[in-house]
């Protein structure tokens, strides 16, 4: 028992951390949103959910800078303002953001925030695990390996969810009859538009996907839903 005291320390730590993060960004979130007004945006809203025969998908606008959206822990979805001042200054399109909409809408739709939290408190005891026979092992460098092995793995568990909620975005915008074109354009335009950092880093260390892999998917998901002719 004593052997596993680490273990669950960690997991402990880990889970309490996940709760307080969850507490922070919903407080956050209650103090700095309103909800989305634009009527060219609603109207797309209003299209999926007729498609999912919801009465209506509510979106919030977070008052933050950065280009985003996201999905609440408690499932209410967001675009950020800086997102809404973009399409402002025609960068983007109500589709495009519609496109965004649809794929926060997938990480709640399938469970992704739930499984996130799971995955995050994992990551914690594998670190843990790796950490005690990494070190002997490899002393000093072992703590380091572990970090490393861990981020890895959270990254490769984070990109599966985008994909996923890709493709769930794929399919409501193709039943909507939005289509897939604006979700395509955006993905190439987000590097521009949130000024990534990422370069130079392994992709395999990356929380999301590679642009042209996220429309290679798409279009995958099109051509076998659709057939080939039929893709947008």
């Amino acid at each position: 028992m004593l052997k596993l005291t680490p273990l669950l320390l960690a997991l402990a730590y880990a889970f309490m951390m996940v709760r307080f993060s969850v507490w922070r960004t919903q407080k956050s979130l209650d103090a700095r949103s309103q909800p989305l007004t634009d009527p060219s945006i609603t109207r797309l809203a209003d299209r999926m959910a007729a498609a999912m025969d919801l009465p209506s998908i509510k979106v919030n606008v977070f008052e933050v800078e950065p280009v985003n959206g996201l999905a609440a822990p408690d499932g209410r979805i967001f675009l950020t303002r800086g997102f809404l001042n973009r399409k402002a200054r025609g960068e983007v399109t109500a589709e495009e953001l519609a496109s965004v909409i649809a794929h926060e809408l997938g990480h709640v739709a399938l469970g992704h925030m739930r499984r996130r939290m799971i995955d995050f408190t994992g990551q914690n005891a594998v670190f843990v695990m790796l950490s005690a026979v990494l070190n002997r092992l490899v002393p000093f460098v072992g703590v380091w390996l572990a970090n490393m092995i861990s981020t890895a793995l959270m990254a490769h568990l984070s990109r599966r969810d985008e994909f996923e909620a890709d493709a769930y975005a794929t399919a409501l915008l193709i039943k909507s009859g939005i289509g897939t074109a604006p979700q395509k354009s955006l993905f190439r335009k987000l590097g521009a538009l949130t000024a990534s950092h990422a370069e130079g880093v392994p992709a395999w260390l990356l929380s999301h996907p590679k642009a042209e892999e996220r429309i290679a998917a798409i279009e995958a998901n099109e051509a076998r839903w659709l057939g080939p002719r039929q893709i947008s």
